[in-house]
């Protein structure tokens, strides 16, 4: 397992790194081909955030968790992207005769977690007409909604505008 450290407004200990290194090598078990991993530790607002992005041929696993400290944060985020892990591995082997993922012992989880996706409940239909990222901004705020997806008028491609976590907005450009 190839893990690398990122470290912003926050200071990666030879301690840490070997704990993070040793929890994430237990999930392991659940690929045969080498897993790259990007652990992202910082502090904003007197809060400790660690993102780890997991990313095994080409599939990429993501948990963020933001606390008091980044050791517990380490405990928080790995029973997260082990369920993402089984998810996917479940949903890779549906169908297959007699396939199943080991999920008999978890590392992470005290149970196994339910694998059914949630059913579309609701579909809403609408036209895009063309408007601007300022125009989506005011849409997003008088709405109310975290995102917004829009026809840009001045690149004549789809975006989405979204609300970030730290209050600003982020932009997402489609192409097709």
């Amino acid at each position: 397992m190839d893990i690398k450290f990122i470290e912003k407004k926050y200071k990666v200990t030879p301690r840490f790194k070997e704990i993070v290194t040793n929890k994430l090598a237990k999930l392991e078990k659940y690929f045969d081909d080498p897993v790259s991993v990007t652990v992202y530790a910082s502090t904003e607002n007197k809060s400790e955030r660690l993102e780890v992005n997991l990313n095994a041929k080409g599939v990429l696993y993501r948990a963020e968790v933001k606390g008091n400290n980044n050791y517990e944060n380490i405990d928080l985020t790995l029973p997260k992207l082990e369920k993402q892990i089984i998810r996917n591995k479940q949903k890779r082997v549906k169908g297959r005769r007699n396939a199943n993922v080991d999920v008999d012992t978890f590392e992470y989880l005290e149970e196994k977690p339910d694998l059914t996706l949630k059913e579309i409940t609701r579909v809403k239909k609408f036209e895009l007409d063309p408007i601007t990222t300022e125009e989506a901004k005011d849409a997003i705020e008088r709405l109310g909604h975290t995102f917004y997806i829009f026809l840009n008028a001045e690149t004549g491609k789809v975006n989405v505008l979204y609300k970030r976590n730290d209050g600003r907005y982020g932009l997402i450009e489609v192409e097709f």
